[in-house]
């Protein structure tokens, strides 16, 4: 009987060795390192990219752009959709532009555009 007993103990300490470390990483990592909050705390920086095509009369413009961090988005060629047409009148293809693009409804839309330093 006591053989069992040993048996089970040791199964159940050894239970609890294994699930103890998992539960104290998972309290450390809600503590204090919310991304959510980091985010919302401050907001991504722009993305830096090269005019390669305007469409005024769609709204859309190509951009050559760099890594896109806040979305991890590779760097790439691809059209944008702006959120202000009036963004397009500040620009030409060639400009450097910095810019912040959101994804709402699936669709990249730039919210922001500022020709580059």
């Amino acid at each position: 009987m006591s053989l069992k007993f040993h048996g089970r103990w040791h199964a159940a300490l050894l239970s609890l060795a294994l699930l103890l470390p998992w539960a104290a990483l998972a309290q450390h990592s809600g503590h204090g390192h919310d991304t959510a909050a980091a985010s919302q705390a401050a907001p991504p920086a722009l993305s830096e990219g090269e005019v390669r095509r305007v469409d005024g009369a769609n709204g859309k413009i190509t951009l050559k752009h760099g890594f896109i961090a806040h979305l991890d988005m590779p760097p790439m060629t691809m059209v944008f959709t702006v959120k202000d047409p009036a963004l397009l009148a500040q620009v030409k293809v060639g400009d450097q532009v910095r810019f912040m693009v959101v994804k709402e409804d699936g669709v990249f839309l730039i919210t922001q555009m500022q020709a580059a330093p």
